[in-house]
């Protein structure tokens, strides 16, 4: 990794990058607030990404789209509501990857429900949000959730979407299994992508341009300080920067290099005897093989030692050589080894 002038970074570009979901589609066309296309950049780019945790409003999310699906089902007569699982089973995320857009190179992501058609294709997307804040979908949808929805639609070859908000009160979040989507607390924003973005082929070419400039490349977008902090300060603490403290970083590596060493010298005994309990439980297992077996496995109390045996076709390198042919097939290059030395007191 290199930091570059203008708060940028460059690394080498990744083989696999992350596709570019509803989610990071509005964040890097810049219009979501919650979060930054340095951020995207480092996920998608493998770089960075924030721990995830479960809070009390993710949690929520999930115990309660269920709910609302059924609420549709029930008040607007969708019976013909359909779910990932109905299309790839229960373990539609390890199917696919998360990703239901195989087809699509950079665009993807996973859509919550869809309505289909006597033809028995899908016809309008459905996306389920909660949240506590009211206000935001006073005048409109919040646009960044309008151009998730819109981009899946899109992907999809449809024009309808629905987003369905359900608004949740603090006690809502303490029990969300006992929420009850209701017309008084939840409500329904249908739109067509064709009316409401009448050129959304222009969001799309702004996201592949985005992609070419800065994954392809791997250079990123310019962080902001304040608001990309907590990746800036894990990228830094692990990476050198030109903020580097270089006589700290000296401090913390002598420091842990001291607590290692003591640690080696009192295990090193053990780790002696340890080797030599093993090979001689390896070597009994090795005299239980039978024609066909692949394991053989000796039982204690608290371990089951396993021993597998594998066949490897290894090369010949005297006969390579012999036969002239070697040196045609290695290469060389550099490798880099660091070795603390003690300094001797007085130094």
């Amino acid at each position: 990794m290199e930091w570059l002038d203008g708060n940028r970074i460059q690394i080498i570009p990744p083989k696999r990058p992350k596709k570019l979901t509803g989610t990071r589609f509005a964040t890097i066309l810049g219009l979501n607030p919650w979060s930054t296309p340095f951020e995207i950049w480092c996920e998608v780019t493998r770089t960075y990404q924030k721990p995830f945790e479960d809070t009390i409003y993710t949690i929520a999310g999930k115990t309660i789209e269920p709910k609302q699906a059924e609420y549709m089902k029930q008040t607007y007569f969708m019976s013909n509501l359909v779910t990932p699982t109905d299309v790839w089973g229960e373990d539609y995320f390890h199917k696919t990857y998360g990703d239901f857009f195989k087809e699509s190179p950079v665009l993807g992501g996973m859509w919550d429900y869809l309505l289909y058609g006597k033809d028995g294709k899908p016809t309008t997307v459905l996306e389920m949000k909660t949240s506590k804040r009211v206000e935001d979908w006073k005048v409109d949808i919040p646009e960044y959730y309008a151009l998730q929805a819109a981009l899946y639609a899109y992907l999809l070859g449809v024009d309808e979407v629905i987003m369905v908000a359900s608004f949740l009160e603090p006690k809502d979040y303490d029990n969300p299994e006992k929420f009850v989507c209701s017309g008084e607390n939840t409500i329904t924003r249908p739109f067509k992508v064709s009316e409401r973005y009448p050129n959304f082929k222009k969001y799309v070419n702004a996201a592949i341009a985005w992609w070419k400039a800065y994954v392809e490349t791997g250079i990123s977008p310019a962080f902001d300080e304040r608001k990309d902090a907590e990746i800036l300060k894990a990228l830094r603490t692990n990476n050198l920067s030109p903020e580097t403290d270089m006589a700290a970083l000296v401090k913390e590596a002598e420091d842990l290099k001291a607590k290692l060493d003591a640690h080696a010298a009192e295990v090193a005994e053990d780790e002696k005897r340890y080797k030599v309990l093993t090979d001689m439980i390896k070597k009994a297992a090795i005299a239980q093989f039978r024609d066909g077996d692949k394991k053989v496995s000796i039982a204690g109390s608290t371990y089951n030692w396993e021993v597998s045996r594998t066949s490897a076709t290894k090369i010949d390198k005297d006969a390579m050589k012999a036969d002239g042919i070697l040196a045609k097939y290695t290469t060389t290059e550099d490798s880099y080894r660091i070795s603390p030395k003690a300094l001797k007191e007085g130094a």
